[in-house]
């Protein structure tokens, strides 16, 4: 296990030590904590502030929401063909 200390937005800074038992899930923590301080960075707010100050009702979270999953399935699809391209279409048969 290791140890990681996880620091919130800059208006409320919180520091969290966490124990991982997985590096996968201590790098996924690590990106949504870079991921969180890049959106503070370019919106000067956090999601709870955006949030709790009602600067987005609940249908521009459900849009947000809708085009992250429609750009995903796009990435996915881009990866498959990539790999297709490597190493050849996959026999489904």
């Amino acid at each position: 296990m290791s140890d990681r200390e996880i620091m919130n937005s800059k208006s409320t800074d919180k520091v969290v030590t966490m124990r991982f038992r997985d590096p996968v899930v201590q790098r996924v923590c690590e990106k949504f904590t870079q991921r969180s301080d890049e959106g503070f960075a370019k919106y000067g707010r956090t999601l709870d502030a955006e949030m709790r100050g009602g600067h987005k009702h609940l249908d521009g979270y459900l849009n947000d929401v809708q085009e992250e999953l429609m750009d995903a399935i796009l990435y996915i699809q881009a990866a498959r063909e990539l790999i297709d391209t490597i190493v050849g279409p996959k026999d489904d048969a």
